[in-house]
């Protein structure tokens, strides 16, 4: 599997806590699309971004309240790692690892 794309099983430390998903990447060129699909439902990824084996995007959530997440992460190998903003919230680390 080329690159960025996969599905990976990620954990988000998040207020709430420990928040699992799947963060669904396909590429195309400096863009990608996909879906990150865990409790609270399936976000689909916004404004996808990749420069190289960094990865930018936004969410769009409606629940628990509305709020736009701001996205980034790096690929190394078959980890990924990164950072979503959750507005009033502050920031949340999460990793993962790609689906073989």
């Amino acid at each position: 599997m080329a690159g960025v794309d996969g599905a990976y099983d990620c954990v988000a430390k998040t207020p709430m806590g420990d928040q699992n998903g799947v963060l669904t990447v396909v590429s195309s060129g400096d863009s990608f699309h996909g879906t990150f699909a865990g409790m609270m439902g399936s976000l689909d990824v916004a404004e996808g971004r990749v420069d190289g084996n960094k990865l930018s995007w936004k969410m769009n959530m409606t629940l628990p309240m509305p709020m736009t997440l701001e996205c980034e992460a790096e690929v190394a190998g078959d980890a990924i790692t990164g950072t979503m903003q959750l507005g009033a919230f502050g920031a949340a680390g999460f990793s993962g690892q790609r689906r073989a």
